[in-house]
């Protein structure tokens, strides 16, 4: 999925994995469920780094802040330890609570130990606001949706308005869920994955570039979006990788995100969330080792920088690719929102003076009209 052409402003090598996914991150599975019912439009979308029990295995992992406005769950235990140790679950904002208890009890089920002969569990739950769109005071979300995902994370996923990026918006058109991922080939013996997943619900038509171009000034002007608004939008990013990269070099990776949300058009507003996860399938801990010392490779800093620069280009064509697959949607108060497609589409049509910008902009994105 991703994008079905290269990415024309990468930053990276180039090099797309085979389902230009994060499930190229070998191990790592993605779920979801999608939930549209009358004026609730929501769901779930779940993330597994590997296909093996994540509590008795934990991933190396680091999270980054980026802009706290969020209810995010079990960023300060990540920090602290340096690892992730449950799936990721991402949801809309009031969904939060019923994916905490649905992730712990799911754990509680898998691990007879947490919390009677072992430590307690520290469940990862992140979400954006879909309340422009879905009628969020419902809390329509249950626990057997969470399930639902869970038991659904495979290879291969959907993208746009799906799982729970089904209510978001992402530079007032229909955003959604992102993915894409790069090869880091460092020489003829080591290559390593980068993926990323994005769940989109930020920014301001106006400012929206694809690849230099300001399609997103037309559109803003042909639908009427308000720039004067407050940007109270939000993203949550999930890298993963097989490089083998400890928690701080993770954390340092999270940070790059920043670049690939900002290419398209983003500026972290004062009331926006973004949140970062990274995690590495590499360096496994184990929860009930007995050794006093782990060996471990760590990847040497001076040449990180291949990384970094993954994590740009995955992240940037990730947003992209959450607007390219999404479809329009009528929201909770019986409006139409467009997706980027349907948009520039209806631009074409009535001001043909766009004509060329808008072609060229297809042309980029791999989309055929």
């Amino acid at each position: 999925m991703g994008l079905q052409v290269p990415l024309l402003n990468d930053v990276s090598q180039g090099i797309k994995g085979k389902l230009n996914l994060i499930t190229d991150v070998s191990g790592v599975k993605v779920g979801q469920i999608t939930i549209n019912d009358g004026d609730v439009h929501t769901g779930v979308t779940a993330i597994l780094p590997h296909t093996g029990n994540v509590f008795r295995s934990k991933v190396p992992a680091a999270s980054y802040v980026i802009n706290g406005f969020g209810k995010s769950v079990g960023l300060v235990q990540i920090d602290e330890l340096g690892t992730i140790e449950t799936p990721i679950v991402l949801t809309n904002t009031f969904g939060v609570g019923t994916a905490i208890n649905a992730l712990t009890k799911r754990m509680l089920t898998q691990n007879i130990e947490i919390g009677d002969t072992t430590s307690t569990v520290n469940p990862v739950v992140a979400e954006c606001n879909d309340g422009d769109v879905s009628n969020i005071r419902k809390m329509y979300l249950s626990e057997d949706d969470v399930y639902s995902a869970l038991d659904a994370a495979a290879d291969q996923f959907e993208e746009g308005a799906v799982g729970a990026g089904r209510g978001m918006m992402c530079y007032d058109l229909k955003g959604g869920i992102g993915s894409s991922s790069r090869i880091v080939k460092i020489d003829d013996q080591h290559q390593y994955t980068v993926g990323a997943l994005v769940m989109t619900n930020y920014g301001y038509l106006t400012d929206f570039v694809v690849n230099g171009a300001p399609v997103g000034q037309p559109l803003a002007q042909m639908l009427a979006a308000d720039k004067e608004k407050e940007e109270k939008g939000s993203i949550i990013t999930i890298l993963a990788t097989d490089a083998p990269l400890n928690s701080r070099q993770l954390k340092r990776m999270a940070k790059r995100a920043t670049v690939g949300i900002n290419r398209t058009g983003g500026f972290i507003g004062n009331g926006s969330g973004e949140i970062v996860f990274a995690f590495s399938t590499t360096n496994l801990v184990e929860h009930f080792s007995e050794n006093q010392f782990d060996k471990v490779i760590r990847f040497n800093d001076n040449k990180i920088d291949l990384f970094f620069r993954a994590t740009a280009a995955a992240v940037d064509e990730s947003v992209l690719s959450s607007l390219v697959h999404a479809k329009s949607v009528v929201d909770r108060k019986g409006r139409l929102r467009l997706s980027l497609i349907d948009a520039a589409k209806k631009l074409e049509e009535s001001q043909p003076r766009y004509t060329e910008m808008l072609d060229m902009m297809f042309k980029q994105l791999g989309v055929a009209k």
